[in-house]
């Protein structure tokens, strides 16, 4: 079974900028992968399936806010 959840505001966004986020359980283990919506740059973890979803978003959320300020300005918003 996989759950999305609605896009949602982060923290290091720029206001209107959203972030969609992905779960897929894999046994003991979650998939959780986000996508930010302006420049479509996407990465995943994979955590315990123990831990709650919202620790699992805050570090996706991490990941992909790194992967941003990785680009180059030209790409970024």
């Amino acid at each position: 079974m996989v759950r999305r959840r609605p896009p949602s505001s982060a923290p290091g966004l720029k206001p209107g900028e959203r972030m969609y986020f992905e779960y897929i359980p894999l046994g003991a283990y979650v998939k959780v992968s986000a996508v930010d919506e302006a420049t479509g740059t996407e990465v995943s973890i994979v955590g315990d399936a123990r831990v709650t979803q919202a620790d699992l978003q805050r570090i996706a959320r991490r990941k992909l806010e790194k992967a941003l300020g990785d680009l180059p300005p030209k790409k970024r918003r």
